[in-house]
C-alpha cells in the first residue's frame, strides 16, 4: 500500500505544488480544501485540474472548521501523515477581515489538531509564516529568537498555531512540524501576491505601487525549494528527548516531539533588484508609483536556514532571476 498523505489547502499555491510532488514520487493523497473567494477561485479550480488525472489523488470540497466533516475525513481516509496548509492568508486582509483569520487559522487549526489526537499521525507538518518575526531587529531571523512581537493579526494566528502544536505534541506526543515561509513566489501564484500584482500591472502598463520609496528587503524562496523542504522534512519528525539534560528549551523545540524551522533562501534581496529581474524576463520597463509603509509591513526579512539545513540536508537555492523567469513564462502561458 502506497503511504497515505492528508493535505489542507491543496488547491492553494503552495498545497497544489506539495500535493503534486508527493503524487509523483508514488504517496496517496487526499486533498482538502473550501474553494474560498479570497481571490479568483477559477485559478484555484486550474491548480486542481492540474493534480485530477493522478490515479492516487482524492479531492474533497470541504472547510478545516467544519470538525464533523475533519473527524469524518480521518476516520474514513485513516492518514499517516498531514501537511497541513490551509489558512486564510496575507497580512494586509488581516487589517480588514480579522474574523476571517480567527476562525480559519486558529479554531480550523484546531480542529486539525483534535484529529491527530483521536486517530494518530506518524507527523503533522504544518504552515507557520515568517511574518511572525514581527518587529525584531536582529538580523538574519533564527528560530531561536524571541517572537513575541507581531504586528498583524496573521502574524498572530501563525505564532499562536507554532504554541497550539507544541501543547499537543507535550500532551499526546504528537510529533509535529511548523514551517515559517519566507515570502514564497513562481508559477501558479497567489494573485495578490506582489510578484503577480507586478506582473500583471507591466503588461496591462498601469502602475505599479511599491511600498516604502522600494526601501523594502525580502528573502524570496521559490516554490520548488519550499516544497522539497516539506517532503524531506514530512520523512523525519520530531522526537520525544526524554534526556532533560539535552532538552533545553527554546522556541523551536524542547523535550517533546516539536521543531520549528525557517525555509528561506538566506539571500534577501532589495525590492528594487526583484522589480528590476521582473522588468528584464517581461522585456518592459515598469511604471512604478511610490507609497508610504503599510500597516503590518516589514521592512526586512532574512532566514537563518542553517537549522533546515542541519535537519534535512538540504536548504533553498534557487536564483531570483531563474525564478522570475520562470514565473512570467507560466503566466504568459496561463494567460495567453
Amino acid at each position: 500500500m502506497s503511504t497515505r498523505i492528508l493535505l489542507t489547502g491543496v488547491a492553494g499555491f503552495i498545497g497544489m505544488h506539495t500535493a503534486k510532488h508527493f503524487l509523483e514520487n508514488g504517496f496517496e493523497v487526499y486533498g482538502i480544501d473550501n474553494l474560498n473567494d479570497y481571490y479568483d477561485v477559477t485559478l484555484k479550480r486550474d491548480r486542481l485540474s492540474q493534480l485530477n488525472h493522478y490515479p492516487n489523488f482524492f479531492f474533497k470540497e470541504t472547510d478545516i472548521t467544519d470538525r464533523e466533516e475533519i473527524t469524518k475525513i480521518f476516520s474514513q481516509f485513516k492518514p499517516e501523515f498531514i501537511v497541513h496548509l490551509a489558512a486564510q492568508a496575507g497580512v494586509r486582509y488581516s487589517l480588514e477581515n480579522p474574523h476571517a483569520y480567527i476562525n480559519s487559522n486558529i479554531y480550523g487549526f484546531l480542529n486539525i489538531l483534535e484529529a491527530c489526537r483521536s486517530f494518530p499521525v506518524s507527523h503533522l507538518v504544518y504552515a507557520s509564516s515568517s511574518s511572525v518575526y514581527g518587529a525584531n531587529t536582529k538580523i538574519p531571523f533564527s528560530e531561536k529568537d524571541g517572537v513575541d512581537h507581531p504586528v498583524s493579526l496573521y502574524a498572530v494566528t501563525k505564532r499562536s498555531n507554532e504554541l497550539m502544536a507544541h501543547s499537543y505534541s507535550h500532551l499526546y506526543q504528537i510529533p509535529t512540524t511548523g514551517l515559517r515561509f519566507f515570502t514564497v513566489y513562481g508559477p501558479w501564484g497567489r494573485p495578490d501576491m506582489a510578484l503577480f500584482l507586478f506582473t500583471k500591472a507591466i503588461y496591462n502598463d498601469e502602475e505599479i505601487n511599491v511600498f516604502n520609496h522600494g526601501e523594502m528587503i525580502r528573502d524570496f524562496t521559490y516554490i520548488d525549494d519550499i516544497v522539497n523542504s516539506i517532503f524531506e522534512l514530512s520523512f523525519k519528525p520530531p522526537t520525544l528527548n526524554t534526556n532533560q539534560e539535552d532538552a533545553i528549551i527554546y522556541p523551536d523545540s524542547s523535550s517533546s516531539p516539536f521543531k520549528v524551522f525557517n525555509i528561506g533562501n538566506s539571500s534577501p534581496v532589495p525590492l528594487k533588484i526583484y522589480i528590476s529581474a521582473l522588468e528584464n524576463a517581461i522585456g518592459r520597463k515598469a511604471k512604478k508609483n511610490y507609497l508610504s509603509i503599510q500597516p503590518g509591513d516589514v521592512v526586512h526579512t532574512h532566514s537563518d536556514s542553517s537549522s533546515l539545513e542541519k535537519w534535512i540536508n538540504f536548504r533553498p537555492k534557487t536564483d531570483i532571476k531563474e525564478g522570475i523567469e520562470k514565473f512570467v513564462s507560466w503566466f504568459n502561458s496561463y494567460y495567453h
